[in-house]
């Protein structure tokens, strides 16, 4: 479970160079960008808010405005959350999968 400290943020990068979760946070219309960074930096200071585990290391935060936006992240180490995926609750266990898939690869590629 996160404990409540600050953290760094960091984006998971794909072995192509991209990065899921900002291309999907770039897809959003402003506003909804706007409101997401503000959980973002909520994060960062500690405060996960509503959260869940939805195994294999993986997090899923939920943010209760528009499409019901969820944010899929892991505890790179105790000071470092990285960011995987984003996605909605109509695409849910798409990202979910997504987001497990794009954990594995980091673990493997930080051995």
């Amino acid at each position: 479970m996160p404990a409540e400290h600050p953290r760094e943020l960091q984006f998971y990068q794909n072995p192509n160079g991209r990065e899921p979760f900002t291309e999907w946070l770039e897809s959003r219309d402003q506003k909804t960008q706007d409101r997401i960074q503000e959980r973002l930096t909520r994060l960062a200071g500690g405060n996960f808010g509503d959260w869940k585990p939805v195994g294999e290391g993986v997090f899923e935060m939920r943010l209760h405005f528009g499409a019901g936006y969820r944010i899929y992240f892991s505890e790179a180490d105790s000071t470092t959350v990285l960011l995987l995926c984003g996605g909605d609750k109509s695409s849910q266990d798409r990202d979910i999968a997504r987001a497990k898939t794009y954990w594995q690869e980091y673990k493997e590629s930080q051995q």
